[in-house]
């Protein structure tokens, strides 16, 4: 048999007629060729079909629907409501059917059971029987006539049974519409009961946090009575004993009443100096506070003047770079004055001329020069052997005409010497910036402007 759900079904109801009118069975015919796949053809009229519903041949007679020849799973519709679902069908394929000629009929079973819906009774027989003769005896026309009356007295209660059906579907379609309403309330109190549940719950949670707060409260309040207790157990004590020595001093004489009356005196200046111990605790806090501004006063201080101390001293780095920078330029320019020296020696060796014999005056207009350049402490000193040397040098060669060998000698040196004193360059002190000898007053002007 063929099946669409592992499980075959195994309810087992005993026949019952008053729900075959919910699903009624079209386009029955009386024969079925074997060998052929047939279609059974089914409507809903006041009934809901579920998952393992099932439509079943059964043989006629049958009594329970365990007896069932074969079967198949009815499809659920996707829309109840529509006209089109409530005409189904279902097919049967010819391996599963069967092969002898009794009568069978189509039986539909809800997944409770029970029987819904029965067709009339067919045969499986070949499309030649169809012209056969077929001769009955009168015993067997009446057996038929009275078959065909309890078929129609069944069919008119079955009748009845669905206009009752129709009735209490009716009846039931209104409790339902009724259920339905009765069942949105009850979401609807569900949901306020939830509500409600989370709300208690909350207040739960607070009430549970609240307990649990007092119970500590009430713990430390326990423990701070035991504490409370033990001192005024201690203090009874202490006023069980004074009391006793306050009889005694009672008993005693005028003496003992006299260190009493001291003792209380005694005991007012206590107080007076607790009292005064407590004012001067507060002024002491009073300066622990003020103390703690001012040491906070001071820490901001002295992180500024870290902070200051921090930029003295990279000042001071770059100071001290800057001094090592001077000094070495200072070393090169004295370097570079030795050289100049140097060679003035040489030019003035060459001239005839003695450096140690010159005097350190400077001319008018060298001290002008100087005033011009205050970089130049003694002045320019080639300018003096541009002005002296150079005219001894033309009368040298105006009055060597005679002798041309001298004189070409003369005017080579003289040459020489100019290129070597174009060669020589004026270097400022302050930024090493060179400058031709022939641009004294450019350097002059250059040096001025460092010192302004």
């Amino acid at each position: 048999m063929e099946e669409t759900i592992d499980d075959a079904p195994t309810s087992a109801v005993v026949l019952d007629h008053c729900h075959f009118a919910q699903v009624i069975f079209n386009s029955v015919e009386k024969f079925y060729v074997p060998g052929g796949d047939i279609t059974c053809h089914y409507t809903f009229t006041h009934f809901v079909p579920r998952r393992k519903d099932w439509i079943g041949i059964f043989r006629v007679e049958w009594n329970t629907t365990r007896e069932y020849y074969t079967f198949m799973w009815v499809t659920l519709p996707v829309d109840m409501n529509s006209e089109s679902a409530k005409q189904q069908e279902v097919q049967f394929k010819a391996y599963y059917l069967p092969k002898d000629d009794e009568y069978y009929q189509f039986c539909y079973v809800d997944q409770d059971g029970v029987v819904r819906g029965a067709s009339i009774p067919f045969q499986f027989h070949p499309e030649n029987e169809d012209h056969i003769l077929v001769v009955s005896t009168q015993g067997e026309v009446e057996e038929l006539d009275q078959r065909n009356k309890e078929l129609c007295k069944e069919n008119q209660e079955l009748k009845d049974s669905c206009v009752s059906l129709q009735k209490q579907n009716s009846d039931l379609q209104t409790e339902l519409q009724k259920m339905q309403g009765l069942q949105e309330e009850l979401e609807t109190l569900k949901n306020i009961n939830k509500e409600l549940e989370r709300n208690v719950k909350e207040q739960r949670d607070c009430w549970e946090t609240e307990f649990l707060l007092l119970k500590e409260k009430k713990q430390m309040m326990s423990s701070e009575n035991e504490k409370m207790g033990i001192r005024i157990d201690q203090l009874q004590t202490q006023l069980l004993t004074q009391e006793k020595a306050m009889e005694k001093l009672i008993l005693g004489d005028q003496d003992k009443t006299e260190q009493l009356e001291r003792l209380k005196k005694e005991n007012d200046q206590l107080l007076l100096s607790l009292t005064d111990q407590k004012k001067h605790q507060k002024k002491l806090e009073q300066t622990v506070k003020e103390m703690k501004q001012k040491e906070a006063s001071a820490t901001r201080k002295q992180q500024e003047l870290m902070d200051q101390n921090f930029d003295l001293s990279k000042r001071l780095s770059e100071n001290e770079f800057i001094c090592k920078t001077l000094q070495k330029e200072k070393e090169k320019i004295e370097g570079e004055n030795d050289l100049l020296k140097k060679e003035n020696r040489r030019l003035l060796s060459y001239m005839g001329l003695d450096f140690d014999s010159l005097p350190y005056q400077v001319p008018a207009s060298a001290h002008g020069d100087a005033r011009q350049n205050p970089g130049l402490v003694y002045g320019n000193p080639y300018c003096r052997i541009q002005e002296s040397s150079f005219p001894n040098l033309a009368t040298v060669t105006k009055y060597s005409t005679g002798n041309m060998g001298l004189a070409e000698d003369m005017n080579k040196e003289d040459h020489s010497l100019e290129q070597r004193v174009q060669a020589l360059c004026l270097d400022c002190p302050i930024c090493d910036k060179s400058f031709p000898i022939g641009q004294k007053q450019i350097f002059e002007d250059h040096v001025l402007c460092h010192a302004i």
